[in-house]
C-alpha cells in the first residue's frame, strides 16, 4: 500500500507553462464546486489544511501544485459549475482549466469528483464526455458517501452506471469515498501507486 509520508505545496498559477517541469507523474482533483474536493485531498495526504476547504463555492480559483513523497504530484484544480463569481471569472477558469488539461503531458489520470448524493449532473456527464472525446485518461470519484446508507449508495451508482453505459461502453474506473470515514484511501493511493510503477518518468 502507498503511504504519504510528505505533501509539500510547490506553486499556484493560472498558466500551464508555469507548471513545474513535467518530469515527475501527476494527478488532478476535479469536479463541481463544492464537491468535497479540498477535504477529499487533505484526507489523502493525511493534513489538515494542506487544500483550503470551504463552505463556499469556488474557493480555489488556481492550479495548486503539491509534490508527494518527492515522488509524485497531485494538483488541486478549480471546480466547474456553480460558483459565486462573475461569468467572465469563471469563463477565465474554464479556459486555463482546459488548457492545463489538454496539454498536460505528464497528467497520468484526472480524478473527476461526483458528489455521491445526487442523481447524474448534466455538468459531470458533459465534462466526462470532452474528457473522453480529447482522450485523457480519468477516473470517477464518487464523494461524502458517509451521507448515504449502504443501500442508498448501491442504488444511486446503479443509475450512474446505467446513465454513463449510454455513451460509455463501460462505466470508467471508479472509487467511492469519504473525507470522514476515510473510506476508499488505500483503494486510490494504491490506484495511484500502481500507475507510478508503469510510468517511464
Amino acid at each position: 500500500m502507498m503511504e504519504i509520508k510528505e505533501a509539500r505545496f510547490i506553486i499556484s498559477n493560472t498558466d500551464v507553462k508555469k507548471c513545474p517541469a513535467p518530469n515527475k507523474p501527476e494527478y488532478a482533483f476535479i469536479g463541481r464546486s463544492n464537491v468535497g474536493k479540498s477535504s477529499l485531498i487533505n484526507m489523502l495526504t493525511n493534513k489538515k489544511s494542506l487544500a483550503k476547504t470551504s463552505g463556499k463555492p469556488g474557493k480555489t480559483q488556481v492550479i495548486n501544485h503539491f509534490i508527494i513523497n518527492e515522488e509524485w504530484y497531485l494538483v488541486d484544480l478549480p471546480g466547474y459549475g456553480y460558483a459565486k463569481a462573475p461569468v467572465t471569472e469563471r469563463k477565465k477558469w474554464e479556459k486555463f482549466i482546459r488548457k492545463y488539461i489538454l496539454e498536460r503531458e505528464n497528467l497520468y489520470c484526472l480524478f473527476v469528483l461526483i458528489d455521491s448524493r445526487h442523481e447524474p449532473q448534466a455538468v459531470d456527464i458533459e465534462f466526462m464526455e470532452w474528457l473522453g472525446i480529447s482522450e485523457i485518461p480519468f477516473a470517477m470519484v464518487f464523494t461524502k458517501i458517509d451521507k448515504l446508507k449502504p443501500e442508498e449508495l448501491d442504488i444511486n451508482l446503479s443509475i450512474y452506471e446505467k446513465k454513463m453505459q449510454e455513451r460509455w461502453e463501460k462505466m470508467p474506473d471508479f472509487f467511492v469515498t469519504s473525507a470522514e470515514t476515510r473510506q476508499g484511501k488505500t483503494e486510490l493511493l494504491d490506484f495511484i501507486g500502481r500507475v507510478n510503477k508503469q510510468t517511464n518518468l
